[in-house]
């Protein structure tokens, strides 16, 4: 999908070192993704839904005593309602297509980057006979359903990409410590470069967000941030990337602050168009509020790109940023907060390229995709020579 580069990221570095990989997804993205690599990976990966019924069948039908651990796991979940596990029950042969595949392909081990269905999915199969699995919590659990005691028990770790989400895993569903491991998803540090484009002036702001156009992502607060900047004169522009369920909305609240000439809505964009974009902006914000923020990736790339990143404090963004040395932090929803960090990087150009300076060398220590994925191939290797 459009939002998940990471993953090919990620992908391409375990290649590079050696570690042979498949690629399967839970269905078929409905969203045009228009990143190069699209067409390519599409072509690689196998899709479980729907199933390949016939194969499914015919596994369930040669290892009966495989499917009937399936029905017991569902049967077991404790926090489903009966509806929800009914509808789980068809996830049976979407495991056993995943089982056969894996036989098919010799693989060893699956790595799942989602603890909603897909990890039934892959904890099913894993009972069927199937190879050893990890799962990676990108979110706070309440966004992936429920029963995630279960779905992680036979998982060989879970993988977190902030240390509160780690925190969740371990008090919410009763993971040993020594069974999780924090590991960011992260970013190309050799692509994703400040490549001197920019020519930043006082009292004038390009301001960029490369997110869904989801209410989630707080654009209207900074667009009230933006408001109070223009009506004081500062010569001040925000780009806005993406598209996303509350599109109508966002444009709407932009009429209704008079701000279509500061706004520039940019509509989906493919991984080099953020890249340009990134290198043209003055810094980066992303006001998100609520819950399902982690890591953002799109945060990575701005600080990669030697940009000063405003970041509302949720999810894993305190751990990323550390407020005034390389960006800054503001509590969800802040539009006050927004606007003063916002005029303090309009009023002093010095501070803003101090910031960006400090941004990119946190990144290249703990946000190069490479380093991830190393720690991801690491952690799989120990659980095998595990007994």
């Amino acid at each position: 999908m459009q939002t998940h580069t990471f993953f090919w990221r990620e992908v391409v570095a375990l290649r590079q070192m050696g570690m042979e990989t498949a690629l399967l997804s839970s269905r078929r993205p409905a969203e045009t993704c228009r990143h190069e690599f699209a067409e390519k990976a599409a072509r690689e990966t196998h899709y479980l839904y729907p199933p390949r019924w016939g194969v499914a069948a015919g596994q369930a039908l040669r290892h009966p005593l495989g499917a009937i651990k399936a029905v017991g796991y569902i049967l077991r979940l404790k926090e489903s309602p009966i509806k929800q596990r009914l509808r789980l029950l068809g996830l049976i042969a979407c495991s056993a297509d995943l089982l056969a595949w894996a036989k098919e392909k010799g693989l060893e081990h699956i790595h799942a980057h989602s603890c909603a269905d897909v990890a039934h999915v892959v904890a099913m199969c894993r009972r069927m006979g199937g190879p050893s699995y990890s799962l990676t919590l990108h979110g706070d659990l309440e966004v992936y359903g429920t029963d995630h005691a279960q779905k992680m028990r036979g998982a060989a770790f879970v993988a977190c990409v902030t240390t509160p989400l780690q925190k969740q895993v371990m008090e919410k569903a009763h993971v040993e410590q020594n069974r999780t491991a924090v590991i960011w998803m992260g970013v190309d540090t050799d692509r994703f470069v400040d490549r001197g484009k920019r020519q930043p002036r006082a009292n004038a702001l390009h301001l960029a967000t490369v997110a869904r156009l989801h209410l989630c992502k707080g654009h209207r607060h900074a667009l009230a941030a933006v408001k109070r900047l223009a009506d004081e004169g500062c010569e001040v522009r925000y780009t806005i990337a993406g598209t996303g369920p509350h599109e109508r909305e966002i444009r709407q609240c932009v009429r209704e602050l008079g701000l279509e000439p500061q706004v520039h809505f940019a509509g989906t964009v493919g991984e080099q168009k953020v890249l340009e974009l990134l290198n043209e902006v003055d810094a980066f914000v992303l006001p998100s509020v609520g819950l399902g923020e982690a890591a953002p990736v799109s945060v990575m790339e701005a600080m990669a790109c030697g940009l000063p990143v405003i970041s509302s404090i949720i999810g894993g963004t305190a751990d990323m940023i550390e407020n005034q040395k390389n960006g800054i932090l503001v509590p969800q929803g802040d539009e006050q907060g927004l606007y003063r960090a916002m005029k303090e990087l309009a009023e002093d150009v010095g501070r803003r390229m101090e910031l960006g300076k400090e941004a990119r060398l946190r990144a290249v220590e703990a946000f190069d995709s490479r380093r991830g994925a190393e720690k991801l191939m690491n952690r799989i290797r120990v659980s095998h020579r595990d007994p």
